[in-house]
């Protein structure tokens, strides 16, 4: 996926989760978060971060956030980008070669999944999480509990029972990552529902992705710990 128009700012602050502060050409501007978790340990003071212009000149924030510099490495914050390139990605065959219909946004049960594939004789739901978090190289998701991953996780394991196959894709915004993991620490039931629904038969993937300052897609399968 590419973005139009992308300039350079300096992230100064985030007086709530949809929006921040930030200098571009020695102006601080009011921008759009595309992201509304937390992103603690990438929008912090003084870091640099990419900025899509808006083509609306009557929009109330000019600007969107979409992706920020740590340590030396670009991350993707936007939340809309992993179901883009997972859409572009499936469309391609990557994942499966014999696809017959792809259709996003599909209602199963409570639940809305972010795509429907049938593929041979095979009917398959599909889940998608983008991930920011890192520490060291290690990539881990949830950055907040969420109690909507969750059902998501269980709704895909009925889906199992019943007849269809179930993929979890978390898709890491940025390209070095070690492995994959869930964060434990801030979410354990989020990690212990992922462990069960492996057991019971959803599959699970991790890919990361090649970024530039305005463009994503998914680079390659990485491991996972679970």
């Amino acid at each position: 996926m590419k973005y139009k128009n992308i300039v350079k700012g300096v992230f100064i602050s985030r007086p709530n989760r949809f929006i921040a502060i930030c200098n571009i050409n020695g102006k601080d501007e009011i921008c759009h978060v595309k992201n509304t978790g937390r992103c603690r340990e990438l929008l912090v003071f003084g870091a640099t971060v990419y900025l899509e212009k808006s083509e609306n000149p009557m929009r109330k924030t000019l600007y969107d956030l979409v992706a920020v510099e740590k340590n030396g490495n670009l991350f993707n914050i936007d939340s809309s980008a992993p179901n883009n390139v997972v859409f572009q990605w499936l469309n391609k065959g990557k994942l499966f070669e014999d696809f017959t219909l792809i259709r996003p946004e599909y209602k199963y049960g409570n639940s809305r999944f972010d795509f429907y594939v049938e593929h041979g004789d095979k009917k398959t739901f599909i889940e998608v999480k983008g991930v920011t978090l890192e520490n060291n190289g290690v990539l881990m998701f949830p950055d907040a509990p969420t109690i909507r991953g969750i059902k998501h996780i269980k709704e895909l394991e009925k889906a199992v029972k019943s007849g269809y196959e179930a993929y979890i894709i978390f898709v890491i915004q940025t390209k070095d990552a070690l492995y994959f993991t869930p964060n434990y620490k801030t979410h354990p039931e989020f990690g212990e529902a992922l462990k069960n629904a492996r057991k019971n038969g959803v599959n699970i993937i991790c890919v990361n992705c090649y970024i530039t300052v305005d463009s994503l897609e998914i680079n390659d399968y990485i491991d996972f710990k679970l």
